[in-house]
């Protein structure tokens, strides 16, 4: 490899070709697929989805990568930032989320793919295994958050993998993990997310005083709320469950 990884933009390259067997797995690959890739690196996965599936749109930051990218079958490159790019207007629409995400957008990407690019049904993410572990967290657990409540409301997980350090260059400091979740249903309307992210906000204090402090309702209004759907005034975000969210959202108005 003769790219050095660039700590900034959260890069660990894919290089043990082994754990790639695993991602077809999960991810279910067919000929038909239609598949988006983000932070395809040195093109590992790039490859090896290009050999299976119709069409791959990889989006990479790196322009220093390119000699790996380019040239691949049935493989579309966007330079560019993932969180800026309009992903939504890719063509063919992609309907498969397939990729090692790079660490440093690999929550607010997932999260933003949930309602922005309805055209996807599956994903199968490498994360580190701190952000897997949070998107299917169960209320009351200290991994449960906003974006475990987000990507609940939408999908249910299909699958999890725990990945070796050693299958990336650099080796990372933290643990990684394959997870595979499919929609079903629409992501989160803009009132529930915005509920959502102003409860966790400060999730030490209760929810009235979160929503407050986020801007998101006044506090009486939100006690008020949480009376409405049965729940007590002084609880937390980490006690609700998604639907439950949801019924909060409406109340609130």
């Amino acid at each position: 490899m003769n790219v050095a990884p660039k700590k900034e933009l959260g890069q660990h390259f894919l290089v043990d070709e082994n754990i790639l067997g695993v991602i077809e797995r999960l991810a279910d690959l067919g000929p038909q697929d239609i598949v988006l890739e983000v932070g395809p690196g040195l093109g590992v996965l790039t490859r090896f989805l290009s050999e299976r599936v119709a069409h791959v749109h990889a989006v990479e930051l790196d322009r220093s990568l390119e000699p790996h990218l380019r040239d691949l079958p049935r493989v579309d490159l966007h330079w560019g930032d993932a969180l800026r790019l309009d992903l939504g207007a890719l063509e063919p629409p992609p309907h498969k989320l397939v990729a090692n995400l790079p660490y440093n957008i690999a929550t607010p990407l997932l999260v933003e793919s949930l309602g922005a690019l309805p055209a996807i049904e599956t994903w199968c993410v490498m994360v580190q295994r701190e952000v897997a572990d949070r998107l299917f967290a169960a209320p009351r657990s200290k991994a449960y958050g906003a974006v475990s409540v987000l990507v609940q409301l939408t999908a249910t997980r299909t699958g999890f993998h725990a990945v070796s350090r050693e299958v990336f260059r650099p080796r990372p400091n933290v643990e990684s993990a394959l997870v595979a979740f499919r929609r079903v249903a629409r992501g989160p309307a803009r009132s529930v997310r915005r509920v959502v992210d102003g409860a966790f906000a400060h999730r030490r204090k209760t929810l009235p005083n979160s929503l407050a402090l986020a801007g998101v309702a006044p506090r009486a209004g939100a006690a008020n709320a949480l009376v409405a759907i049965g729940r007590d005034p002084s609880a937390r975000a980490e006690t609700l469950s998604p639907a439950e969210f949801v019924a909060l959202a409406e109340a609130l108005g």
